[in-house]
């Protein structure tokens, strides 16, 4: 059965401490350095980062953007990406309680960032949610993620079918045209 945002946010608050060294592998930078690479924010922008956990994506996206809106829906990940924007002195960085459809940002956004996060959503809840971004009329929408080219396999890493609901390639790229979104790149 699938897991309530509340049970996920629990999951997360029990992880967070050690989130950042169990996530430490070759997929996970690949993935954060695209979505990094992709969001490239001018300096005037407002970034927003759906799913911030600790903070990887906003803190490498910070030192380019005018400001970082960083929002999950874990207090104890968003507390280690406070702790770690503290250490190297970034105070472009805004953290709240906000979820995928309910962003809980009150301010106009130039870039939208999500790694690794959205495939907690079901393909219904993707598609609003994805419809929710659109609404906050981004330039760009960055979206890095668990995502199949083909059916699930449980081996495949980042992957829990007891937590984790990926889409298809095909299922996210309709929902992003259906929304609005001109659909630049898959990269694997």
């Amino acid at each position: 059965m699938k897991k309530t945002a509340e049970e996920h946010a629990a999951r997360f608050d029990e992880k967070a401490a050690a989130y950042d060294e169990r996530q430490d592998s070759e997929e996970y930078r690949a993935a954060a350095s695209l979505v990094v690479k992709h969001a490239s924010p001018d300096p005037d922008d407002t970034v927003l980062d759906l799913g911030t956990g600790t903070g990887a994506i906003a803190l490498a996206l910070a030192p380019d953007a005018e400001r970082v809106l960083g929002r999950d829906i874990s207090a104890g990940m968003m507390a280690e990406a406070r702790t770690k924007a503290d250490e190297v002195g970034i105070d472009n960085l805004a953290l709240a309680e906000g979820t995928f459809r309910e962003p809980a940002v009150g301010e106009p956004v130039d870039v939208v960032v999500s790694n690794f996060a959205m495939h907690h959503l079901n393909d219904d809840e993707k598609r609003e949610a994805i419809g929710t971004i659109a609404g906050l009329a981004p330039h760009r929408f960055v979206l890095g993620d668990v995502m199949l080219f083909g059916a699930a396999d449980p081996d495949a890493p980042f992957y829990s079918p007891e937590v984790d609901d990926p889409a298809t390639v095909g299922v996210l790229a309709d929902a992003l045209t259906d929304a609005g979104f001109s659909l630049t790149g898959v990269e694997r």
